[in-house]
């Protein structure tokens, strides 16, 4: 190149622009992640599918039969459900406990103790005192009543009561069985749909042979009135499939503690409200929230080391920042020491405040206890704490809770003990009754000084005629929970003499009825 085209070049190079390092470009967000982000949750119209009859699993109706679709099972349409608001999202109507979640969810509910145990304390508790068969009127009937509660302990009727009770907690809906008239193990299909009527013609002597509990999965109904609410079988099966065969709605005494609504009754296979479903939405609380104290705990504390990032930048830098942490690893607990550049590095930690996580925790737990009505120490066995805390109080509003509802089980008991006397003596008494013992329950001090008030009334009645002597001890014979309970009325004893006291005594002796004024005279 000569001089000139060299200096031209030169020149040049000068006219161009200096290279000018390109600006990062930053952290961009495009509009449609923002229209993302602003919008709500995905949702689904919430469609009759969720209403529609309940299929029952395979097996449960006989082969060619499908389950009845009547008129007003169709009345719940898509707007219905929309009208409903809450159930837009349609996880949140299972999550919430809107929707039935199914048979075989609920049986794996009931694995998870804070589902099942509410079931299990309900069951338990409202059959623990049981019942009490008893006689009306003057006839003596013990003999009857013994043979009466042989034949209750032989059936099981306490512990089947109890299965079915429990049975209902965790699926809405519970069966027993009557399994009459049969002389072999094969059921005879066309006896099954009959009607069981209580008389001697159908149930013969030593006809009841068993109870048997069945749960709602394999059982679905068959004919029920959907059109005319004043039918007396409307949305009221009148027969049921059981794996196949068809039993009339009176074999199987249906126990059902919370109805629902008879529009959605086809959508719950016919049973009832659940408790694990009522407690869902708290069991899931609890559940998050005890993991989250877990994880807190078990990570509560962050070591933080401040050191210069940019080292790890360099060829094998990242190699020594990891073997550097380990150092430090290796020597922060108690025993250890932890050495550090004074001039480059700092060491601290970040913990987390675990002042109150007990609380929220425990507020969590005892949540569970709204939807059931169980008090907390049934609930979890742990009592208030405090001064002067006391589960009294909660243990008697759910006691009186128990006692309303065994309304709910007595046609099912009145049916079986009719059906019991028929079996053993071929007629049915009506003055053989029974009742539920009493929830609550008093200690003996408070029986006795009960026993006591009572005895110095009738003494005060009997002073002044108001009742004589025969009509306390009737009284007192007849009470089931006293010391004297099945004295022989008609044996009075005979009354004891008035106490002698010291003028009596004097006057007696003397003749004189004040001893004072003859010795005043003498």
């Amino acid at each position: 190149m000569n001089r000139k085209n060299r200096k031209q070049a030169q020149m040049a190079a000068r006219r161009i622009a200096p290279a000018v390092p390109a600006k990062d470009a930053g952290f961009r967000v495009t509009a449609d992640a923002i229209l993302q982000m602003r919008a709500k949750p995905a949702t689904r119209t919430v469609k009759k599918d969720i209403f529609k009859p309940y299929e029952p699993i395979k097996g449960v109706l006989p082969e060619g039969v499908k389950g009845a679709t009547l008129a007003m099972d169709a009345g719940f349409s898509e707007n219905a459900a929309v009208n409903l608001g809450l159930l837009d999202n349609i996880n949140a109507a299972f999550g919430e406990g809107y929707a039935f979640p199914g048979f075989t969810v609920l049986a794996n509910w009931a694995q998870i103790p804070e589902f099942r145990k509410p079931a299990e304390v309900y069951a338990r508790e409202m059959t623990r005192k049981w019942i009490k068969i008893l006689a009306t009127g003057e006839v003596d009937k013990s003999d009857k009543i013994k043979k009466i509660e042989a034949e209750f302990k032989r059936l099981n009727v306490q512990a089947k009561f109890r299965e079915a009770i429990e049975q209902d907690g965790f699926f809405g809906r519970s069966q027993i069985f009557l399994d009459v008239g049969m002389e072999s193990d094969q059921l005879d299909p066309n006896e099954l749909k009959t009607d069981l009527v209580e008389s001697p013609a159908k149930v013969g002597i030593g006809a009841l042979k068993r109870l048997t509990v069945i749960e709602p999965i394999w059982s679905y109904p068959n004919r029920y009135n959907a059109n005319d609410p004043l039918d007396p079988t409307f949305y009221k099966p009148t027969s049921w499939f059981v794996m196949g065969k068809e039993v009339h709605s009176s074999r199987l005494l249906t126990i059902i503690s919370r109805e629902v609504p008879d529009i959605l009754k086809p959508a719950y296979a016919f049973s009832g409200l659940s408790l694990s479903q009522m407690v869902k939405p708290y069991v899931d609380n609890w559940l998050r929230t005890r993991q989250s104290v877990s994880d807190l705990i078990h990570a509560f504390t962050v070591w933080t080391l401040k050191t210069d990032m940019s080292q790890i930048t360099n060829a094998g830098g990242l190699v020594d920042f990891y073997n550097r942490l380990q150092m430090f690893n290796l020597g922060r607990d108690n025993h250890g020491v932890n050495a550090i550049n004074k001039e480059t590095e700092e060491f601290e930690n970040v913990s987390a405040p675990l002042g109150s996580l007990d609380k929220l925790q425990a507020q969590s737990q005892e949540q569970q206890c709204a939807p059931t009505g169980l008090p907390l120490v049934y609930l979890t066995g742990i009592t208030p704490s405090g001064l002067n805390a006391t589960s009294e109080g909660e243990i008697e509003v759910f006691q009186d809770t128990l006692s309303a509802n065994q309304q709910i089980y007595t046609p099912a008991l009145s049916k079986i003990l009719n059906i019991v006397q028929l079996s053993l003596f071929g007629a049915i008494d009506p003055d053989i009754v029974f009742e539920w013992e009493p929830m609550r329950t008093m200690d003996e001090e408070k029986r006795a000084n009960i026993r006591k008030v009572e005895a110095d009334t009738d003494a005060v009645l009997i002073g002044a005629g108001v009742v004589a002597p025969e009509e306390s001890r009737t009284r007192v014979a007849g009470e089931v929970d006293s010391p004297y309970a099945g004295l022989e009325i008609s044996m009075m004893p005979e009354p004891p003499e008035p106490e002698i006291g010291p003028e009596v005594h004097a006057e007696k002796l003397t003749g004189h009825e004040h001893p004072e004024d003859e010795e005043e005279t003498a």
